[in-house]
């Protein structure tokens, strides 16, 4: 007779292969999991192991120099290879290292003494050791130094064992010119992995004393890296092939300083920048003193202004900006009578730097004080005071002024007859009638080239000024290139005002880039200096043997800095932003070269190499 089941057991029956099977498929699913991370295979051999198709290599670190300085370990992190790195750091009791160093001086003081009584020679070594171990100890006593027991390991990674050998060579040649000595593992290959594998296990247990100083100097984050989330491509780290990615509005200061020689790629670097600048949003204003940038404004629809005596571009300089906060509008007419003083004393021959550095012979103060009465007079006459309502009235110009001055007493029609070559002379027309220019576009270039030498600072401070004020009316994200900018810093009145709007920038999201050949007379200038101070990012790029000394003092650069600053290829250089510095690459692609580059012949060859002068 059949015994029948009951309804319970057969539940639980269910319930347990139902359970079995879940556990058997949670158990293929680890081993699946484990097969996926696992390798293939792995090899392990007296002096390397194979993971996979992969060779390796453990090195420990087992003998340092008498003193460690910051960033030894640079070296290695940036080195352009695959390796693993792996520290442990034991404290050690403080009294336990007493006891060892009084026991340590004991012994050395005994064995100097004994060479002394022997009547022998003195020990260098043994006096070293000595004072280093009373100084450690005197350190320890009061509490300013903690001691450690530190290892360091090394495993290496290549294709074949002959690519084995030259990583290892080249590690073992960038330790030793530190004074810092590796060896192979022999026959620890397994325990060296599992010392660099992320298993916190120091099998190896080769370890160094060193005190708080010393482990300071080993911190391993000093890779030399300028890689933002966003920001401007600006070329290759050489020192670890990434990427140089940067936003320079992220800086205290949105300012650039460029210093290179003729054909080191400075005009090249910053067009690349413009035009990447402008696909984030930013405008381009440049000035343009050598007609380079005319085939890049006309690629991206830029407007282009051609200023010389015979063209039909006008820029009043006796514009003043619309701003709309209360503030700055009370101080809009004071300001540019600031900045018009400069500008008058630059076309009248004031202010110039002579060859021996002192300034020749300006204006005097009666001159002076003529001349700014002069001015709020001349704007007075057209009824623009200091009340923010009146200054939407039409501006006067500089015939205005010529007018007001030679009527007025004192030096007013002296003054006046030297600024009569800009109202009705060699010079009129440019500078003397309203501006007809309309700089509402996202790249415009300003050119200069076809205007006399001695009007080319002036139209650069008047182009300047009227950037400036457009700048304050609406503010937006811009970016001003001034090129060649070293025919400023001659006039100190035109550096003056180059410094001001440096210093002034971040306020209205300027970005002021300087660019310039001539290192020594820009540096040598009180205000060329004050500009590399407000500027938060610099490129330096291949220089003449004369400027790289005034830039290696400025930059506090390395002896290895120094040297590679004059051997530059086109293209490459030392990139500062903020604090941090790199050895770049400036890379373009082939389109971009084609778009920037001013040499159409060797367009191609350049975008193939990244590159361009």
């Amino acid at each position: 007779m059949a015994k029948k089941l009951d309804p319970i057991d057969i539940a639980a029956q269910q319930r347990a292969r139902e359970q079995a099977e879940v556990e058997q498929a949670f158990l293929k699913g680890m081993t699946t999991l484990r097969d996926l991370i696992a390798p293939s295979s792995l090899e392990i051999h007296s002096s390397h192991f194979r993971v996979g198709t992969k060779y390796g290599r453990t090195l420990y670190i087992y003998g340092y120099p008498r003193e460690l300085y910051t960033g030894w370990l640079s070296g290695l992190i940036n080195i352009d290879q695959v390796i693993d790195i792996s520290m442990f750091i034991y404290p050690v009791e403080t009294e336990v290292v007493l006891n060892n160093l009084r026991k340590k001086v004991t012994q050395l003081e005994a064995d100097m003494s004994i060479l002394n009584d022997k009547g022998r020679t003195r020990d260098p070594a043994k006096e070293a050791a000595l004072a280093d171990a009373e100084e450690l100890r005197d350190q320890l006593q009061v509490g300013a130094e903690r001691f450690f027991r530190y290892g360091l390991y090394v495993t290496i990674y290549a294709d074949s064992l002959e690519e084995l050998g030259f990583v290892q060579h080249a590690i073992e040649t960038l330790f030793g010119q530190q004074l810092v000595y590796s060896k192979v593992a022999s026959s620890q290959q397994e325990q060296g992995l599992n010392s660099t594998i992320p298993q916190m296990a120091d099998q190896l247990q080769i370890r160094r004393n060193m005190n708080t100083g010393a482990i300071s100097t080993s911190f391993p984050f000093t890779s030399a890296d300028l890689t933002q989330e966003k920001g401007v491509l600006y070329g290759i780290n050489m020192h670890n092939n990434g990427l140089v990615i940067f936003d320079r509005y992220s800086l205290e200061n949105a300012n650039m300083v460029v210093f290179a020689k003729s054909g080191a790629g400075k005009s090249f670097t910053v067009k690349l920048e413009a035009l990447r600048s402008m696909m984030l949003g930013a405008d381009i204003l440049i000035i343009d003193p050598e007609n380079e940038y005319q085939k890049l404004s006309d690629a991206v629809g830029g407007s282009y202004i051609r200023l010389s005596l015979n063209s039909d571009t006008r820029i009043n300089p006796f514009d003043l900006p619309q701003v709309i906060d209360s503030d700055e509008a009370d101080d809009a007419l004071r300001a540019n009578l600031v900045t018009l003083h400069g500008l008058l004393r630059l076309m009248l021959g004031g202010s110039q730097m002579a060859a021996n550095g002192q300034l020749m012979a300006g204006l005097t103060p009666a001159e002076e004080a003529d001349l700014d009465q002069g001015l709020i007079d001349t704007y007075a006459r057209v009824g623009i005071t200091s009340d923010p309502l009146t200054h939407n009235s039409t501006p006067p110009t500089i015939s205005d002024l010529y007018d007001t001055l030679l009527h007025m007493g004192g030096t007013g029609p002296q003054l006046a007859q030297r600024l009569r070559k800009y109202t009705s002379g060699t010079f009129a027309g440019i500078f003397s009638q309203q501006s007809n220019i309309d700089i509402n576009n996202n790249m415009v270039v300003f050119n200069i080239r076809d205007l006399e030498d001695e009007l080319r600072p002036v139209a650069m401070y008047i182009v300047l000024s009227h950037i400036w004020n457009i700048t304050r009316t609406v503010k937006k994200k811009r970016m001003l290139i001034v090129d060649e900018a070293w025919q400023l810093m001659k006039y100190d009145d035109s550096a003056n005002f180059l410094f001001s709007l440096a210093k002034r920038a971040r306020k209205y999201a300027l970005g002021l880039t300087t660019i310039t050949q001539d290192v020594e007379d820009f540096m040598g200038s009180k205000m060329g200096r004050a500009i590399v101070a407000n500027s938060s990012m610099q490129l330096l790029l291949k220089q003449s043997s004369s400027a790289v000394d005034v830039l290696a003092d400025i930059f506090k650069l390395t002896e290895e800095e120094r040297k590679r600053l004059a051997n530059f290829p086109v293209g490459q250089g030392l990139f500062f932003a903020g604090q941090n510095h790199v050895h770049i690459q400036i890379i373009a692609s082939q389109t971009e070269t084609e778009l920037i580059t001013t040499n159409p012949q060797t367009a191609l060859t350049q975008g193939q190499q990244g590159t361009g002068a």
